[in-house]
């Protein structure tokens, strides 16, 4: 087992196995996108949701494919905006990098939220901004041990997340096919299309559900923020990659195919986990309690991996020379504390939401972390386009872990991204995104414009012998 360092050693120690990457991708990915956000999205689209669900499980395929092939070809900490500065340009690393620490912020709010929801199912009258506060201080303070005890206890809260899941759909399967329990005599596939069809709302509300779809999805690239704390990456990484797009799509379309089968769509509530509602009527005695835990630990689990990738992210960002150096030093236990110190603090801002406007926080903080993770995405797609160009001109060693596909699939992939945006500008809660979404560019572009003029002086104070502040 690998020692902490100093404190001011620089360097990240490889103390992630492969099982703590495979659960901590797939524990990232499923949180309140699936558990929460699709109890609204059902509302929508109704069945309909399952195919938006498969349509965007394809595109992730794709884009970790993509991701994973640059990882192999360079596995660092903040891999994507290192890929995007290396392949794309100085500006897109840079606005990258902090645009994914963005999101995560952002995603914390959202699961912070959404505990505090959570929460209401046994205790109605604790305001939300009360749960999302004690939560956040208590995964804080996880955040600041040591990388591999990090990793082992996200890996048994996804165990929890996974168990849970597996074991739903069993259930399900049993009640369909056997007329177990109340569900029994209802229960069954034809729900799916027997109140309104498959498609209730036409296409239309298929891609109005795309928004919720997509943020379920985001945090599944959480593997190449590992990249830099992973033990023999080469091996490793192209097993989590291939193994977690294989799971999720299993987790998602799986579980909600058994939900609206064992429960019409029409009598799932859009502010109630439908898990929690499902288990409820099943008639099993304390099941809606547990997955209501469940759900709450599966949220908490995907705030926690927020907070480690915010931290890992600002020290590369550090590193690379596009932010402070305060972000790019290690506590004793070997992590960057101090971004986990700022992107904690700004969670708070979630905590002040759920106390202003618990109502529209949700749908908010989803659609903003959602525009921010389709930037990531896309720049990822991107930086492979560019390093396969590398490849053909020589300058870039080529690897056997290969998108399938290309250039044909980094189009498409990249319209259907755009695509994705363009329909937030369709609800008035989502459209908020769009509106935040032009301040933070232009809060970027004033950012690298300050970090270009500032990096001669700080290359001066270095070669000094000092670290910049």
């Amino acid at each position: 087992m690998t020692e902490p360092a100093a404190a001011g050693d620089q360097e990240l120690t490889r103390g992630l196995r492969g099982r703590h990457i495979q659960l901590i991708a797939i524990g990232g990915v499923i949180g309140v996108g699936l558990f929460l956000g699709s109890a609204k999205a059902i509302q929508g689209a109704g069945p309909g949701l399952i195919v938006a669900y498969a349509v965007a499980g394809v595109v992730i395929f794709f884009v970790m494919r993509a991701l994973g092939e640059l990882l192999v070809y360079r596995p660092v900490a903040g891999a994507f905006a290192e890929y995007a500065e290396e392949f794309i340009g100085s500006f897109a690393g840079f606005a990258t990098g902090w645009t994914y620490w963005f999101s995560w912020v952002v995603v914390g709010m959202a699961e912070l939220t959404a505990i505090g929801i959570y929460v209401h199912y046994w205790y109605p009258q604790i305001p939300q901004w009360v749960t999302a506060l004690c939560v956040l201080l208590m995964l804080y303070g996880s955040n600041l041990l040591a990388v591999r005890t990090f990793g082992e206890l996200e890996f048994w809260f996804a165990v929890i997340k996974v168990a849970t899941i597996v074991l739903f759909i069993v259930a399900g399967l049993v009640v369909i096919f056997f007329d177990v329990g109340a569900l029994g005599p209802t229960a069954g596939f034809h729900n799916l299309w027997s109140h309104g069809g498959l498609f209730p709302f036409g296409v239309l509300g298929v891609l109005l559900a795309l928004q919720m779809v997509m943020f379920a999805y985001a945090g599944v690239e959480v593997i190449a923020v590992t990249a830099g704390e992973a033990e023999h990456p080469a091996r490793t990484l192209p097993t989590a990659i291939n193994g977690v797009i294989l799971r999720i799509l299993i987790f998602y379309i799986g579980a909600l195919v058994i939900v609206m089968s064992l429960v019409p769509w029409r009598e799932l509530s859009p502010v109630i986990s439908p898990f929690v509602v499902v288990f409820d009527k099943i008639g099993i005695p304390g099941a809606g309690h547990f997955i209501n835990f469940v759900v709450i630990t599966a949220a908490a689990s995907s705030c926690n991996t927020g907070l480690y990738s915010t931290g890992r992210m600002l020290y590369s960002t550090a590193r690379r020379g596009h932010g402070p150096q305060c972000f790019a030093r290690l506590n004793a236990q070997h992590v960057p504390s101090m971004g986990i110190h700022v992107s904690a603090a700004l969670m708070l801002i979630g905590v002040v939401l759920n106390a202003i406007v618990p109502e529209e926080v949700f749908t908010w903080v989803t659609s903003i972390s959602l525009l921010a993770t389709l930037w990531t995405w896309i720049a990822i797609v991107v930086a492979h386009r560019r390093y396969r160009l590398a490849v053909a001109q020589g300058t870039a060693r080529p690897v056997a872990f290969r998108m399938p596909g290309a250039p044909w699939a980094n189009w498409l992939i990249i319209g259907f991204l755009l695509v994705v945006t363009g329909l937030l500008a369709l609800d008035s809660g989502t459209r908020v995104a769009l509106y935040v979404g032009p301040i933070w560019l232009c809060v970027l572009v004033i950012g690298y414009l300050r970090m270009k003029a500032w990096t001669p002086r700080a290359a001066a104070v270095t070669a000094a012998g000092d670290l910049p502040e």
